[in-house]
């Protein structure tokens, strides 16, 4: 059973420099909340644009990259969940109404920077097939990302056809790790994906980070160069104190205290 968290604190804007709607914080698409007590470590983006459904437009997407590179700096931050907060709808890809109003050179660079962005999150091969049923090729990875998370037939398929997939579908093919049954309060895969951080929480954060870095470069590369980029993480994490801890609590047969360094 999901434990209950009563010590959180308000959502916030992180103030983007350049953003049209940084001029009220009501009206900011993409907020922040940072998790407390038991759960501190863990960090809450919210993206609200609900007369959107939470599409890619251009001050979403500007907001989220500047929230992005604030948080990739903040040591506090060990595991980011990123939930809507227009009920029934996470994200609905790319804002076409948007997109139709700019020229082909906007849209190539406004592309590039959604592109960049999922290269973030690695999440677009979703979205990328959304935008297939409106005779659009996939932009922002889709068409990469996808043959190499279901194998080229499967990937084609799906994109040629612009089929969409429902939760239990997408997680019968592997594209996602989890489908819940959803609740009264329309929020369960919110508790599932908060479950999960919290598995993730208690873990060395630098063994973390390192182990996503070697995972996401190894798998661009063939694996006798991916077999390199671990032997280099490894290395990373040989000298830190949290290796050292790990090590001394497994011998004395306690839980580990990991501090990040």
């Amino acid at each position: 059973m999901l434990r209950v968290l009563c010590l959180l604190r308000p959502w916030r804007p992180l103030r983007a420099r350049g953003c049209a709607s940084d001029s009220a914080a009501g009206s900011s698409e993409i907020q922040v909340r940072t998790l407390a007590g038991p759960d501190q470590g863990i960090t809450e983006i919210l993206m609200n644009r609900p007369r959107a459904r939470n599409a890619l437009g251009n001050v979403f997407v500007s907001e989220l990259l500047e929230t992005l590179a604030q948080l990739r700096e903040d040591r506090q931050v060990r595991v980011l969940l990123f939930r809507s907060g227009v009920k029934g709808v996470f994200c609905a890809g790319a804002d076409l109404k948007e997109r139709e109003q700019m020229s082909e050179a906007e849209v190539g660079v406004f592309v590039q920077r959604l592109r960049g962005l999922m290269n973030d999150i690695a999440s677009s091969a979703i979205m990328g097939l959304i935008e297939t049923t409106r005779g659009l090729l996939p932009g922002a990875g889709g068409t990469q990302r996808l043959p190499r998370c279901l194998g080229v037939a499967l990937a084609k398929e799906l994109i040629f056809t612009g089929r969409r997939l429902s939760g239990t579908e997408a997680h019968a093919l592997g594209l996602v790790n989890h489908a819940v049954a959803q609740n009264e309060e329309g929020d369960a895969a919110y508790h599932r994906a908060r479950a999960l951080a919290q598995e993730i929480l208690p873990q060395a954060p630098i063994a973390v980070r390192l182990g996503k870095v070697a995972i996401d470069r190894g798998m661009e590369v063939d694996i006798a160069s991916g077999m390199a980029i671990e032997g280099m993480c490894y290395a990373q994490n040989i000298p830190t104190r949290d290796r050292l801890e790990g090590m001394a609590a497994f011998r004395e047969k306690r839980p580990p205290t990991f501090v990040g360094e």
